[in-house]
């Protein structure tokens, strides 16, 4: 059972494509950082559609919190087909040149295709890239200090978010944004919604996102939606979180 195990893992990993790992230039030969990753851009910087980023590590980064082949799944079949969906429903139309965070602030008026395929393609970035190989880090600088004092303690944090993502029914993501007020809150979407929408019940800018999805976590946790959830605080990539804080508070 085991052997068979391990060969369907390695076939299944030789049927997915390794996806240009650590590419962060875009089609115009410019180096990308942080959202910018998600746009195809001219030579002059404007913004000509929107692109399918690299993972920031290669499938195996993330072991044993998330298996390789978890993480080949879920890039390459689950956010790819977002990707391609939303790009299929934009292409042609003003939204194609059009930032990713204009398109949530009015999903409202837009098709369930966009809104459902938008989230999914933005979400998954979020969530690769606000985790990493590193275990064990910290939050530090402007970022820890608004914890603590949102908080009590980063502890205080893994909890409320930990029980929030625990206690979302069904599939969905939890977030720690941003709010209208710029302190620091935890909150919950159902399916691909985002905090940016402005059909979400609670809005903001999106700081750290979890995929609480069973497509995440079902190989390696099975039904255990809260190993998976206080594991996942071992990878956080805590530096990417407080760079999108410290953006994030610059906006009015």
């Amino acid at each position: 059972m085991k052997k068979s195990l391990i060969l369907f893992t390695l076939i299944v990993l030789i049927g997915i494509p390794a996806i240009a790992q650590y590419n962060y230039s875009n089609e115009a030969g410019l180096v990308t950082y942080g959202e910018a990753k998600l746009y195809s851009q001219a030579a002059d910087g404007r913004q000509t559609g929107f692109r399918f980023p690299a993972l920031p590590y290669t499938y195996n980064g993330l072991q044993p919190v998330i298996d390789s082949l978890t993480v080949a799944i879920h890039y390459n079949r689950h956010h790819r087909a977002y990707f391609d969906k939303f790009i299929a429903a934009v292409k042609g139309t003003p939204l194609e040149t059009q930032p990713i965070e204009q398109i949530f602030a009015n999903i409202s008026q837009q098709p369930a295709t966009i809104r459902n395929n938008g989230g999914g393609y933005y979400n998954h970035f979020l969530y690769w890239e606000n985790m990493q190989v590193m275990q064990g880090a910290s939050p530090t600088g402007d970022l820890a200090a608004a914890i603590n004092k949102k908080f009590g303690s980063l502890d205080a944090l893994r909890d409320q978010f930990g029980n929030a993502a625990k206690g979302l029914f069904g599939s969905g993501w939890a977030w720690l944004i941003l709010n209208k007020d710029k302190e620091l809150e935890v909150t919950t979407t159902p399916n691909q919604d985002n905090p940016l929408m402005d059909v979400a019940a609670v809005r903001g800018i999106p700081l750290l996102a979890l995929d609480v999805w069973e497509h995440a976590y079902y190989l390696n946790y099975q039904n255990k939606r809260a190993d998976y959830v206080d594991a996942f605080w071992k990878i956080i990539n805590w530096d990417e979180v407080g760079r999108r804080y410290v953006e994030a508070m610059k906006k009015n």
